[in-house]
């Protein structure tokens, strides 16, 4: 009967009578209980799942009621009791590789120990995963310190609290998922951050060497450099507040990745910068490309330069902001845009009044702003390229790939 009642989900309670001070016994009757899990639980493991996530139960129920409750919450059926699994001698911290390919595989652990939930923990991120971990007691304690990502659920006791990572205040586990993109959207602003701040800092460094070593020309004064800081301070501090793509599947940091992105941008940004210097001293050197491009001297020219960067710099934002194409959504945040068009527009201000810099005809400014705008593009099909290159999905490695792993003809 209480076999039957655990495949139903029903924890049971027997009663008992003695009238001989406990020589003797007399079974009354069975008392079924019944703790069935939260309403929204089955649409969190199922959204969980949709992440990429794979969620496994660990209780100290029977394999019956467990089974029923994972098939209930549709995390399969695949309960491992846990004295089968692990022998009683095992070390936690070194679970044999026959007993850790079983944890990876199963569903779901029932009638387990703090051990075993530190074990299982062990087990799964030394096979390569990140685990996260919920729950309330003390005993759930070491798990949840052992795991990349304790989460103490609300009303769980301060042993818990203590040892977990993350602490839910809400009842119960809905609010993970917003944890899980938020996590991500996170991770994508750093990316984002790390790849445009490699980029630009390559496109300043290598502008004024190159310059230097060529043409023995500083294509920007101290006072410019300074400028540019300040001036590329605000669209970086509001990188935190932009609309980034939620990942659907989990990340991890790629750091080969974001540094061959980041490198090739930051490459094209010097042919960028370095070319339009080029261009500069051809207009410089013919009288006649002068008075078309009102520019005649070389303190103008260290301006077009100062220029470029600031809006060059600053498209940069829109290209590594998404491995997508730049004008598909997620669309950049209003604070993102309304600090990047600000600076630019403070930029162009700047040469055209001559503050701080030397002074550009509108005619100049105009034709610096095509060429940068015009680039933009340039480089989100280079920075859509080198993404394919990288995550080897591109048209060529595929067939390439197709033709090494054809079996060789007799």
């Amino acid at each position: 009967t209480v076999e039957d009642l655990g495949s139903k989900g029903y924890r049971a309670l027997g009663v008992a009578r003695s009238e001989d001070d406990g020589a003797t016994w007399r079974l009354l009757g069975i008392l079924p209980m019944f703790d069935p899990p939260r309403d929204d639980s089955k649409q969190t493991i199922d959204l969980a799942n949709a992440k990429g996530v794979r969620v496994k139960m660990i209780t100290g129920d029977d394999t019956a009621i467990a089974r029923e409750t994972a098939r209930q919450l549709g995390l399969g059926t695949n309960i491992i009791p846990a004295a089968e699994a692990f022998p009683k001698d095992m070390d936690p911290d070194h679970v044999p590789p026959a007993i850790a390919e079983a944890i990876e595989k199963a569903d779901g652990f029932a009638r387990v120990f703090p051990e075993h939930k530190y074990a299982i923990v062990k087990a799964l991120q030394e096979r390569g995963h990140l685990v996260a971990m919920t729950g309330d007691g003390v005993n759930d304690a070491p798990a949840l310190k052992q795991a990349d990502c304790g989460t103490a659920v609300s009303g769980a006791t301060d042993a818990a609290r203590g040892a977990a990572a993350l602490i839910l205040t809400a009842p119960g586990l809905s609010v993970i998922n917003n944890a899980i993109d938020e996590a991500r959207r996170i991770f994508g602003r750093i990316t984002s951050y790390t790849t445009y701040r490699v980029a630009l800092t390559m496109d300043i460094m290598f502008l004024v060497v190159l310059s230097t070593l060529f043409f023995g020309f500083k294509p920007l004064t101290a006072i410019m450099i300074v400028v540019l800081a300040v001036l590329n301070d605000a669209p970086i501090m509001t990188i935190a507040y932009d609309n980034t793509e939620v990942a659907k599947q989990p990340i991890r940091w790629q750091l080969p990745r974001v540094l061959g992105v980041s490198s090739v941008l930051g490459l094209f940004s010097v042919v960028q910068s370095f070319g339009l210097l080029i261009v500069g001293f051809e207009i410089l050197s013919s009288p006649a490309e002068q008075q078309i491009f009102q520019l005649f001297s070389r303190t103008e020219l260290q301006a077009v330069m100062f220029l470029q960067i600031v809006l060059g710099g600053h498209f940069l934002l829109y290209n590594t902001r998404t491995a997508r194409w730049f004008f598909l959504p997620p669309f950049p945040s209003l604070p993102l845009n309304a600090a990047l068009w600000g600076t630019n527009l403070l930029a162009i201000l700047m040469c055209a009044q001559g503050w701080l810099v030397p002074k550009l005809s509108w005619t100049t400014i105009g034709w610096v702003v095509a060429y940068t705008v015009a680039w933009v593009f340039d480089m989100d099909i280079i920075k859509r390229a080198t993404y394919k290159v990288i995550d080897r999905t591109a048209g060529w490695q595929a067939k390439l790939g197709h033709i090494v792993t054809q079996p060789l003809k007799p």
